[in-house]
């Protein structure tokens, strides 16, 4: 199993910007394959990517072939890394996810086998740790956890975020997070959100002044190149080109905005009219409505929601996303799945809802402002320009 280390380097030219370099793990697909658990997991593990933001569809069967999902899934190509917790300092790796708002890591009150491989955070040996009586429990696409809330000092670039709420997990049901080569989660969406009513560590960061600006933008390198990195009160215009496109949000829960429409030479194959998107972190492909996703696919030459010929992919016509009247059209190369001819979409169906997950942000700079509720998406610059 590869495990991804985590790097902190801290900026002397800004004191309040903290740079986290990230990097990508081993697939949760490849890791159930090769214990030859796949085939299994997949009967028993039904995956509706709606369900991580409306909780009451989890039960619900996805619409997408379970064959298919885990090409790149919820842990198929996760950005991760480490943050400590407590004094001493224990250590976890996470997941910065834009799509959910609650920090938890497993504990040695967990049972769970998912449990039992990773680091278990122990209040015992930590000398600035306060319990509460308050539950938490959260549903992912894939995975769900449940819990009891603490308070205790996180620390992220050797920056100490004091008296901050965070769940310690007692379960991990199934196999998901067993396999999964991170410990927890570290949301990053708005605190309306939050499981419990639990401050989210963003919120607790701009409230302690650790921060010089209220935002916090990101990164991520495409296939197995190294130079991830979430970045907390600042924006590196280094890494693009051009300006920074804002986005004003449509609400403050989820980082969602309104997209204005998706083409294909010029014709309109999905969100007429206008739609909703989340841009989400914690989910690797982009989702969208089932009709949607089907109608587009059939312009790349498959009915199949996620294969293609091979042969056919040099001549496939480029997919447009129009948002906020800024057309984003990175090539169609990169809606696919690094070494295979695998699409990077998937099917949901939430009130004509879309998920801009990794295979998405991967292709810009991407600015998170908490202060003017918007965010921001710019070109990013060639290899041969860094």
């Amino acid at each position: 199993m590869v495990y991804c280390l985590f790097v902190i380097e801290w900026s002397l030219s800004l004191p309040l910007l903290i740079r986290v370099p990230l990097q990508k793990g081993k697939s949760l697909r490849q890791n159930l394959k090769e214990h030859g658990l796949l085939e299994d997991f997949l009967k028993k593990n039904p995956y509706n990517p709606a369900s991580k933001y409306f909780p009451r569809l989890a039960n619900d069967a996805a619409s997408e072939t379970l064959t298919n999902y885990m090409d790149v899934s919820m842990a198929g190509e996760q950005y991760y890394g480490t943050i400590s917790i407590g004094t001493p300092a224990q250590d976890f790796t996470v997941i910065f996810d834009t799509g959910s708002s609650n920090l938890w890591v497993p504990s040695v009150y967990c049972s769970s086998a998912a449990c039992t491989n990773h680091n278990r955070f122990n209040p015992s040996d930590s000398s600035t740790y306060e319990a509460t009586s308050q539950s938490l429990s959260i549903q992912y696409g894939t995975g769900s956890m449940t819990g009891i809330l603490g308070y205790d000092t996180v620390q992220v670039n050797h920056k100490k975020d004091t008296n901050q709420i965070f769940g310690l997990s007692e379960t991990e049901p199934g196999t998901t997070f067993y396999y999964a080569p991170f410990d927890g989660i570290l949301g990053l969406a708005f605190p309306s959100i939050s499981s419990s009513g639990a401050t989210p560590v963003f919120d607790n960061m701009m409230n302690e002044g650790l921060v010089s600006e209220d935002l916090f933008s990101v990164y991520l390198s495409s296939d197995e190149q190294s130079g991830s990195f979430v970045m907390f009160g600042g924006i590196d215009s280094s890494y693009y080109s051009g300006s920074l496109n804002w986005i004003p949000l449509s609400a403050e829960t989820y980082w969602e905005i309104t997209m204005d429409s998706v083409t294909i030479d010029g014709e309109t194959i999905a969100c007429s009219g206008g739609c909703q998107a989340i841009i989400d972190t914690g989910t690797s492909l982009l989702a969208g409505p089932s009709t949607d996703v089907m109608f587009h696919l059939s312009h790349w030459g498959t009915s199949c929601p996620r294969h293609i010929s091979c042969s056919a992919m040099s001549s496939l016509p480029n997919i447009v996303f129009t948002i906020n009247g800024i057309e984003k059209s990175p090539g169609w190369e990169h809606y696919w799945e690094s070494g295979s001819c695998t699409s990077g979409f998937e099917s949901m169906d939430v009130d004509g809802l879309w998920i801009l997950g990794d295979v998405f942000i991967r292709q810009y700079y991407v600015v998170f402002d908490r202060a003017n509720n918007q965010v921001a998406l710019a070109s990013l610059l060639l290899d041969d320009e860094y």
